[in-house]
């Protein structure tokens, strides 16, 4: 089953086949998620989101800048195989080769870890169906949730049976990726997204 955002809506009643929507999509100005002939407008984000993606890949990009891998934005769409899924994670990185959809490299199929920020509208989404979803990508590693109004991280990570560990990091922890062998400081992912003392309780 797929819940999609709460705020986005479908963009026409028609049923797409993925290679109208492909088409259809690279001239859009904005974003949309797509899954069994549906198509659906993401919605835009906050201040708060905006800087929190900013500050992530900014973070990856550095830690990764002289290795061979790669981190993206949330432009690079992210195509999961097995269910049918197009959509756009916050973030994605790999220390792999990247593979593509098709010859315009713009659709991702082997992440190695993927970043989503919460908010109210996607929280059950990216906690539920959509990470079920990624959990079908064999190169998925590394799942990595973070809160948008508190400091906040929940990182999950993919054991060698399957299953999936968490743990839960706030302001002065430190995100140990191992798939990317980096360390990413809570702290500066959420450098000025709050002043002393303004996170939400």
């Amino acid at each position: 089953m797929y819940n999609r955002r709460v705020s986005a809506q479908a963009v026409e009643t028609k049923r797409w086949t993925p290679e109208e929507y492909l088409a259809w999509e690279r001239a859009q100005p904005e974003k949309h998620e797509f899954y069994r002939g549906a198509v659906f407008a993401m919605a835009g984000g906050s201040r708060e989101h905006n800087l929190l993606v900013g500050n992530i890949v900014r973070l990856l990009g550095n830690a990764l800048l002289d290795r061979p891998c790669e981190a993206y934005p949330s432009d690079m769409r992210v195509k999961i195989p097995a269910t049918g899924v197009y959509t756009y994670p916050d973030a994605s990185a790999l220390c792999q080769r990247p593979e593509f959809d098709d010859r315009h490299a713009d659709t991702l199929t082997n992440p190695e870890v993927i970043f989503e920020v919460l908010s109210e509208s996607t929280e059950a989404y990216d906690r539920g169906d959509k990470f079920e979803h990624y959990r079908s990508i064999p190169s998925f590693k590394e799942y990595i949730l973070v809160a948008q109004h508190k400091i906040l991280v929940e990182h999950f990570v993919r054991q060698a049976d399957g299953s999936w560990n968490l743990r839960v990091l706030r302001a002065g922890d430190r995100v140990e990726i191992a798939s990317l062998r980096c360390v990413l400081a809570v702290d500066e992912m959420y450098r000025k997204v709050f002043e002393v003392g303004e996170q939400a309780e």
